[in-house]
C-alpha cells in the first residue's frame, strides 16, 4: 500500500499542522529531530529514522550525536535538556512497558528544562512521530522511498 498519508491528504495536512504547531513551543529544531529520531528507533520505524537523520543532518546536526541517539545515556554529546526530552520521548514511546507509563521524576526533569508550552510542544511532538511511526510500519514504508 502506498503511504495512506498520500491517499488521505487530509490526513498528511493535519499531520504537517501539528508539525508545524510543535515547532512554535519554544524547544529546539535539534531537540525536537533528535526526540523523533529516538521515538522512531524504538517503534522501527526505518522511514522515519532514515527521513529524521536526512533532515536532521542537513540542519547541521552532527554525525556523533546522530549515531548516538539511541544510546545516548552513555554518551557525552547531549545537553541536560536534549537528555530530559529523550528520556520523556522513550517513556511517552513505550507507554505498556510499566504501569507508571510516564514517572513523575521524568516528567518533573522535563519540566526543570521546559516551560509549559515547550513540555506542550514535547509532547504533540512525541505523539505526532508515534502516529506517524504506526502508519508507515503497519503499511511497510521503505526508508528513502518519498
Amino acid at each position: 500500500m502506498k503511504n495512506p498519508a498520500r491517499i488521505l491528504p487530509d490526513t498528511q495536512r493535519a499531520i504537517q499542522a501539528l508539525t508545524v504547531a510543535t515547532r512554535s513551543g519554544g524547544v529546539p529544531e535539534a531537540t525536537l529531530e533528535l526526540v523523533h529520531i529516538r521515538a522512531s528507533q524504538i517503534n522501527g520505524c526505518g522511514f522515519c529514522v532514515d527521513n529524521g537523520v536526512r533532515s536532521a543532518r542537513a540542519n547541521g546536526e552532527s554525525e556523533d550525536r546522530l549515531a548516538a541517539v539511541a544510546v545516548w545515556r552513555g554518551t557525552p554529546y547531549f545537553t541536560d535538556a536534549e537528555r530530559a526530552a529523550l528520556d520523556l520521548a522513550e517513556h511517552a514511546t513505550r507507554l505498556a512497558d510499566r504501569s507508571d507509563a510516564v514517572p513523575d521524576a521524568v516528567w518533573d526533569n522535563a519540566a526543570s528544562h521546559y516551560d509549559e508550552k515547550a513540555l506542550a510542544a514535547l509532547v504533540v511532538s512525541i505523539a505526532t512521530t508515534n502516529f506517524f511511526n504506526r502508519i508507515l510500519v503497519t503499511t511497510e514504508q521503505v526508508a528513502g522511498s518519498w
